[in-house]
């Protein structure tokens, strides 16, 4: 009995010091690569929601179960994507041991529903790797792409909230503060017609640039008169004039148009010359009789663009593509005009745009982004003119609303515009 029980043990602890010795080569093998959690600023990633309203400025924290082999941390195995076009972002990676920190290189655009991925090419120290991870979130606000370099919302103040101007507003003058277009937008500026300015230092820093995307919402006051009583024309906004950059809309509601500086060539005889792209009611493009460098213009009647531009809210856009020398106009989204300054006559200067320019010299214009006004009041251009001189009651003030002023030193795509537009609207 006394032999047989102590086989019985001796038996029972091999079997003990197999089970601990399998155990432990377990523990010191391999681990797999699993997620521990994942975090979009505030919001969680594993939830069983995709996040919304996350900050265009959210960074990315993926935590893992092991440490990260860093080598593996790469833009070809991790890939934020904007799914309305399925554009990569530029990202920066950081790892810290099991910590995976993704941040987008510039804001992210708003509104915008993007897709982290993590590919099976992201390994730990062990070499294991990770089983293929998708996951989505939206950005808060309304669509608006990313790059955005000025936004003025208009929400009881003048100030530029993406904060590229610094001071803000340099004169603000009788802006009173009114509902907008719907609940969401909030509040607008309105302009009285007579008096009503916001002037922006530093304007002439916008056109130094190759391309850009200019969008704000309008809607103006047709009880505008001139001094003789009769309906006049807006200058919405300007920067010193065709010197630079302006939009107008004509005393009819039959038309309107941006006149812009534009940058010339070396090749050219002249640094700078400004371009009008006139947009009136049954417009003409190279195709029935217009301008041969007009590529586009949606011909309407006058009471179809008195649907655009009299008392009614529309979003008006335009756009300029260095490369490809085009600049283009919409309304509510949709292009309206459009023109390519490779198709001017030969050895016109205008063939040899490289981009956009300011002009302006004192005292003429000086480099104040004005909106309610075709220049800033220092400027002494037209101060003469009854419908050029901010001191006269009559000129060609704008009486209306202005919302959402948005600049981009990019082009912004037809797609964008349009989601821009659907967004917002």
């Amino acid at each position: 009995m006394k032999t047989r029980n102590t086989t019985f043990t001796i038996v029972a602890v091999l079997a003990a010091f197999t089970v601990l010795f399998q155990a432990c080569k377990s523990d010191s093998g391999p681990k797999d690569l699993n997620v521990e959690s994942m975090m979009v600023g505030e919001a969680d990633l594993n939830g069983a929601t995709a996040p919304s309203d996350v900050p265009t400025d959210a960074s990315i924290v993926v935590t893992f179960n092991t440490d990260i082999n860093e080598e593996t941390a790469t833009t070809s195995n991790v890939t934020l994507t904007q799914d309305y076009d399925g554009a990569d972002v530029e990202i920066a990676l950081a790892v810290d041991g099991p910590t995976l920190t993704i941040t987008p290189v510039a804001a992210l655009g708003s509104g915008t529903l993007y897709s982290l991925e993590l590919t099976s090419g992201l390994l730990n120290n062990d070499d294991q790797p990770l089983a293929s991870t998708t996951r989505t979130f939206t950005t808060a606000g309304t669509f608006s792409p990313a790059g955005i370099v000025a936004h003025w919302t208009f929400e009881n103040s003048a100030d530029d909230v993406v904060g590229s101007f610094d001071p803000a507003a340099s004169g603000v003058v009788d802006i009173t503060y009114t509902a907008s277009r719907n609940d969401a937008a909030g509040t607008a500026a309105t302009f009285n017609g007579n008096t009503s300015i916001i002037e922006i230092p530093n304007g002439d820093d916008l056109l130094a640039v190759n391309d850009m995307t200019l969008s704000f919402w309008m809607k103006t006051d047709s009880d505008h008169l001139n001094a003789d009583g009769n309906p006049t024309g807006h200058f919405v906004m300007g920067l010193g004039a065709f010197y630079g950059l302006q939009y107008e809309v004509f005393g009819g509601y039959d038309g309107s148009k941006f006149a812009i500086q534009y940058e010339y060539g070396p090749s050219a005889d002249a640094e700078s010359g400004a371009e009008d792209m006139w947009f009136p009611s049954e417009a003409t493009d190279n195709t029935n009789g217009g301008w041969q460098g007009w590529t586009y213009a949606k011909s309407l009647t006058a009471d179809q663009m008195m649907g655009y531009l009299k008392d009614t809210w529309t979003m008006v856009t335009f756009s300029f593509n260095s490369s490809t020398k085009v600049g283009k106009m919409y309304f509510n989204g949709e292009l309206m005009k459009s023109f390519d300054f490779n198709l001017w006559p030969d050895g016109d200067n205008k063939q040899t745009v490289t981009g956009l320019y300011y002009a302006g010299q004192e005292p003429d214009v000086v480099n104040e982004l004005a909106f309610g006004f075709i220049q800033s009041r220092a400027g002494t251009l037209w101060d003469s003119e009854s419908w050029g001189g901010y001191d006269f009651p009559g000129a060609n003030h704008f009486k209306g609303q202005l919302d959402d002023i948005k600049v981009y030193h990019k082009t912004l795509t037809d797609d964008e515009i349009r989601l821009m537009y659907e967004s917002e609207e």
